[in-house]
């Protein structure tokens, strides 16, 4: 069962949404806000699984609210709800912690299957705005790669690194993990227990200074320790 929060400023929105999940066995609203100091209170002391949070709201916006609860509960997951298509909004919810970014007019299906995928410790990215954010994760790569063919010393410096850094085995998961993988599909296709991989994504997250797999995706694609 995923514990679901609800934060958005507009009541038909939730109550549609409301909706939506009360048809699901696997889903259960907690709670909801209508202005992210709310949400933060209320997240807080709820401590759901899964936060669904409007990117604009009253007194404190979803992405410093985003920020505030990654920072005291780094275990809840969050999803920003948005109007805008542009990357620069989803980088933005990204770097401030946010597992998912979806726009309002997704499908109650597409939303339904992003707050399971999210809630297994999975990433979901708006199919319509997927190929905007992989352009730009290539832009990064080959940036990096441009940048490591101009300078040799700092190409060993940037493996040099990634191998001091991180295990030969977290170094492979977390290569799975920007191509999409949640921990149970990890799992899988290295035949360890997914208990095992938590704990490997853990330490990798400690070790890179980072919040989520989202953050350690990006900081390794913008280091050139991962292509796409």
């Amino acid at each position: 069962m995923v514990r679901l929060y609800i934060a958005d400023d507009h009541a038909l929105f939730r109550e549609g949404l409301v909706r939506i999940f009360d048809l699901e066995d696997d889903i259960e609203v907690v709670g909801q806000a209508t202005d992210g100091e709310q949400a933060i209170q209320h997240v807080i002391e709820i401590q759901p699984d899964v936060v669904l949070m409007d990117i604009n709201m009253p007194k404190v916006t979803g992405v410093e609210a985003t920020k505030k609860i990654k920072k005291l509960l780094p275990d809840v997951k969050i999803i920003i709800l948005s109007i805008h298509d542009d990357e620069s909004y989803i980088f933005e919810t990204i770097r401030a912690g946010a597992s998912g970014y979806l726009l309002k007019d997704v499908e109650g299906r597409v939303l339904v299957d992003a707050i399971n995928h999210v809630a297994n410790g999975g990433s979901f990215i708006h199919p319509r705005v997927t190929s905007k954010v992989l352009k730009e994760f290539t832009r990064l790569s080959e940036e990096a790669e441009h940048m490591q063919v101009h300078s040799q010393s700092d190409e060993g410096a940037n493996q040099q690194v990634w191998d001091e850094m991180l295990t030969s085995r977290e170094q492979e998961i977390l290569t799975l993990m920007a191509r999409g993988m949640s921990n149970r599909d990890v799992s899988e296709e290295l035949f360890i227990s997914e208990k095992t991989v938590k704990n490997h994504v853990s330490n990798i997250f400690q070790k890179m200074q980072v919040r989520d797999r989202t953050q350690a995706v990006i900081e390794a694609i913008k280091n050139g320790w991962v292509k796409l």
